[in-house]
């Protein structure tokens, strides 16, 4: 696995495929393998693509003291080895707008799925904090908490019980809960220059899809785009996310 020095400790990543770069950064309690890693088959005839794992997740050590998206941020963008198309999901998402604002220079095009802008609401914000106190305190309900909201009622059931609980999260998961409570990007938002695609899931009990169409609302010319999923739609949806992807970051 390549690696990149930062100050905040290396950043691991992996890269497959030719031709110019698409970054695709990773969400809470996931990693480059676990939520990319089978869309990239569908990505690399394009792009190089590159996944890092930030603080926390994969291989990426989680360096201490405040976890924060400027830290995310810049461990992201040392992954970057030219100006890049660039994809964030869920707290990815804030990651990624945060680079496109502040390194808009490294950023060609950018998509955000599931993001939010900041803690808006009650709905969000017990979700998040039953999540992080789960997280802390009872391993077994927090995985099955997280299936739940993760993901549309008929995926679980497809899915099943063992299959979505099996596992356990990277080491970071519960920090990086907690750093979810904290995002609020409303400030960066108006500085996107890059052109932006927003993807939300009309079945997203995570983050709403209200989430997902103010974010669009907030970046200049953004383009916006609505999946039938719950809030993992890498794996509900592989196929019509990949091609959202594809159809916009291959535009002239």
């Amino acid at each position: 696995m390549p690696t990149v020095p930062h100050d905040g400790g290396t950043v691991h990543y992996l890269k497959a495929g030719t031709g110019p770069g698409l970054v695709m950064v990773h969400g809470t309690g996931g990693d480059a393998v676990t939520n990319y890693a089978h869309l990239v088959p569908g990505l690399a005839d394009l792009r190089t693509v590159i996944t890092p794992d930030y603080a926390g997740s994969g291989q990426t050590s989680d360096p201490g003291g405040d976890l924060t998206l400027d830290l995310l941020a810049g461990q992201v963008a040392a992954a970057f080895e030219e100006p890049s198309d660039l994809v964030g999901f869920s707290l990815g998402a804030a990651v990624a707008a945060k680079v496109a604002a502040e390194r808009p220079e490294l950023v060609r095009r950018l998509v955000l799925i599931a993001g939010w802008t900041h803690l808006a609401d009650s709905r969000l914000e017990l979700g998040l904090r039953t999540w992080s106190r789960l997280a802390a305190t009872d391993p077994e309900s927090f995985a099955a908490y997280g299936a739940l909201l993760a993901f549309s009622p008929e995926f679980v059931g497809a899915a099943g019980a063992g299959t979505l609980t099996a596992g356990e999260g990277p080491p970071g998961t519960l920090r990086q809960i907690q750093l979810d409570l904290r995002v609020d990007v409303r400030d960066l938002l108006p500085k996107i220059t890059a052109p932006t695609l927003v993807i939300g899931n009309t079945r997203d009990y995570l983050i709403p899809v209200e989430h997902s169409r103010a974010l669009h609302a907030a970046i200049p010319g953004s383009e916006y785009a609505e999946l039938d999923s719950g809030h993992v739609v890498l794996l509900e949806r592989p196929r019509e996310v990949t091609e959202l992807i594809r159809t916009f970051i291959d535009q002239r």
